[in-house]
């Protein structure tokens, strides 16, 4: 599994999943599908820690502009 999501697009990624999470967590969407917002968010979470994203691979997409990879 090579790295493919680079150090800005990690950053986004934290934000995001935060956000997401945090936007269940305290009810400000409040619907019976906010429980979807907290899975994208830990998602997000997920491929950041593993600094890979399968979609990125569909896709030819790559933000790691490491040559560690």
């Amino acid at each position: 599994m090579k790295k493919n999501i680079g150090k800005t697009d990690k950053m986004i990624r934290i934000i995001l999943a935060i956000v997401l999470v945090s936007l269940d967590f305290f009810r400000v969407v409040d619907s019976p599908y906010a429980w979807i917002l907290t899975l994208l968010g830990i998602v997000l979470a997920g491929s950041t820690l593993i600094s890979f994203c399968p979609l990125y691979t569909i896709f030819g997409i790559n933000t790691n502009k490491s040559d560690n990879s």
